[in-house]
């Protein structure tokens, strides 16, 4: 995948009059929040406004988010007409997403779909998994595969059917399988960047302007575990 962009060290895996597609490093939050740091989306507004000499302020609309420590593909609207169109293929799970997880333990089984109750705690954002249904729970339907053994690890291959709350992480971490760095989540130790090894690696969806498909892969972080995987 040919990278177009590295200015501020902004990945831009694709780009046109519509919609802009950005690999996002750990440590990046997408849209602002109580922290006050600069998100990805005003980095990515800079981009557009430099590199076609905009006055004004530029839009650009957040489709999803992917959590602070996570990294990989993020879909940008870069017009109010494409944003709508984009959240519905959200929501008729019609942008199909796959993820890698490096893992601490085998999966009980090499490949599984875990169905599951989510419930967010907003006080220490976190999400707690059930068997059943509780009080302001939402059903989280995730697929898994082992893809690789590593020398200490697991790599698995995951596809969400719904997009809840730190839905693979805590998902994972219930069936014994937290994921590399992830604190929150039962992993013991934090990686040295604070990332987590959880990588959105495609996707894919039809254009909703041009009604072509569209086929992206985000290149995995340079470390040795994300080396070892490939």
């Amino acid at each position: 995948m040919k990278v177009l962009s590295n200015s501020h060290n902004l990945q831009v895996l694709y780009e046109d009059n519509h919609i802009i597609i950005i690999n996002k490093r750990a440590g990046d939050i997408v849209q602002g929040d109580k922290t006050g740091d600069r998100p990805l989306s005003d980095v990515v507004k800079d981009y557009i406004k430099n590199k076609y000499n905009k006055s004004g302020n530029v839009y650009l609309g957040v489709v999803h988010r992917l959590d602070r420590p996570t990294t990989g593909l993020v879909i940008f609207a870069k017009t109010s007409k494409v944003l709508p169109r984009l959240n519905k293929l959200f929501l008729s799970k019609d942008i199909h997403k796959t993820y890698w997880a490096v893992v601490k333990n085998k999966p009980p089984k090499p490949k599984d779909t875990l169905v599951n109750w989510l419930k967010k705690n907003p006080k220490n954002n976190k999400s707690t998994v059930h068997n059943c249904e509780v009080k302001d729970s939402k059903k989280g339907v995730l697929h898994y595969k082992t893809l690789k053994q590593l020398d200490h690890y697991f790599l698995l291959e995951i596809k969400l059917e719904t997009g809840r709350h730190h839905q693979i992480r805590s998902q994972l971490s219930y069936i014994g399988c937290p994921i590399k760095g992830d604190l929150k989540y039962g992993f013991d130790r934090s990686n040295k960047n604070a990332s987590i090894h959880l990588h959105a690696k495609h996707i894919e969806f039809i254009h909703p302007v041009k009604q072509t498909p569209i086929n992206i892969l985000a290149p995995l972080p340079k470390d040795p575990v994300w080396d070892a995987c490939l």
